[in-house]
């Protein structure tokens, strides 16, 4: 996705395809965000068949949906793939389950998470990330949007169970939930990429977690933490454990690889501000929170409204689908001045929703934060420019931005 827009121009926001991956694969989403955000705050679309849906673009109105549970529901599903059908993993999954429940299957979940929690991964996470930057010290091209796909399963792989050997076919399968319809993922139809998407993750953490009670072996991981987690008075489900053991790879491998390309493509389109960060290395926290507003990796979020909702100068009726997008409310200059130029000393970028908001604000959230601050690290003391080798080819999908191509070159310091 075009993360600098063009020039605003008059856009009919009656006739607007918010799901049109050609609107994100080459268009220029931010220039249609904009309008939205200045002329209808609340938009409503209805797809052919009948599907529609409501959005929402300001920050306070994302904020908002995202925020609370009592008005906007998780537990009809969260993502827009599912619009039009209920969430068969509803009040199971943590993502499409609503508090009470949520609290306590998230607290379980997430002690193995916290900031203080993660801090004793460091120095396994710089190791890994030395390593993945190891090939681009010979000045050659590096199609750096390709391989950071497998970034993640580098960082969080051995934290949370998972074998290096299975490390390529789970970023496949996680790519193929995010962008069934792009060319370098898909199996078939949309609808058949999701579905061996689904089976294969589900299957293989339901296999994981058959083959680690037959051992009797505890590892320590995130994946085994799960398994002896214990929500409220009881131990979570089977089909808990399946489900969010899903999610967590989910979540591990599908944002991170594209908040690191499209940071590191505006680092190149603004080298001012890589020699700023260069120079100063108390800057880098502060990359990191401009550098997640501005790619917005995790697009959009979805709920349904409980009764009917006053937003954004409308209505949304009882049980709507209502899309937050988050890309939008990272750019609203009523929170962000100047919210189209990429500064990495901006005040307050860590306002930024790229995390969602509320409830379901992300849980490796601080695992993120600590791996992009280590990056970025590694990548300015190794680096003294970098340069691009080729146009980027970006990711075709409507929930996910991101690149699949971005060959740059770097000049080692």
């Amino acid at each position: 996705m075009r993360l600098t827009p063009g020039p605003d121009r008059d856009i009919d926001l009656d006739t607007v395809n918010l799901f049109d991956l050609d609107l994100y694969t080459a268009g220029d989403p931010h220039t249609v965000w904009n309008a939205m955000r200045a002329k209808a705050p609340l938009h409503h679309q209805v797809l052919p068949g009948g599907r529609e849906f409501w959005s929402v673009t300001r920050y306070e109105d994302v904020c908002r949906v995202l925020g609370d549970h009592r008005e906007f529901t998780s537990e009809r599903g969260t993502v827009p793939t599912h619009l039009g059908t209920d969430d068969v993993a509803a009040g199971k999954l943590l993502t499409s389950t609503d508090p009470p429940r949520h609290t306590q299957v998230r607290r379980a979940i997430g002690a193995k998470l916290t900031a203080r929690a993660v801090a004793t991964w460091q120095d396994r996470i710089r190791q890994a990330i030395v390593g993945f930057l190891e090939p681009a010290l010979d000045g050659e091209v590096f199609d750096l949007a390709e391989r950071a796909l497998l970034l993640p399963a580098m960082i969080t792989g051995p934290l949370l169970g998972i074998p290096e050997k299975d490390w390529a076919e789970l970023v496949q399968l996680t790519a193929m939930v995010t962008a069934p319809s792009d060319r370098h993922f898909c199996h078939g139809s949309e609808d058949a990429t999701l579905a061996i998407a689904h089976h294969e993750l589900l299957s293989y953490v339901t296999e994981w977690v058959k083959q680690r009670r037959a051992s009797g072996e505890a590892d320590g991981s995130v994946l085994d933490h799960l398994v002896n987690a214990t929500a409220g008075d009881a131990p979570l489900t089977d089909e808990e454990i399946a489900l969010d053991g899903y999610s967590i790879l989910l979540g591990a491998n599908v944002t991170t690889p594209h908040t690191v390309s499209g940071t590191v493509q505006a680092l190149i389109e603004h080298p001012e501000q890589f020699a700023r960060a260069q120079a100063d290395e108390s800057l880098i926290p502060n990359l990191v929170e401009e550098g997640l507003r501005w790619t917005s990796a995790a697009t959009n979020f979805m709920r349904y409204a409980v009764d009917d909702i006053e937003i954004g100068g409308g209505t949304i009726p009882a049980r709507g689908a209502v899309v937050a997008w988050i890309g939008s409310a990272n750019r609203d200059e009523l929170q962000f001045p100047d919210p189209h130029v990429f500064d990495i000393a901006r005040n307050g970028a860590k306002r930024q929703v790229a995390f969602g908001f509320g409830p379901h604000f992300c849980i490796g959230a601080p695992l993120a934060r600590m791996s992009l601050r280590i990056y970025f690290e590694e990548l300015l003391r190794r680096f003294s420019s970098l340069e691009f080798a080729g146009e980027p080819e970006h990711l075709r999908s409507f929930f996910i931005a991101g690149m699949t191509h971005l060959p740059i070159v770097a000049r080692k310091r």
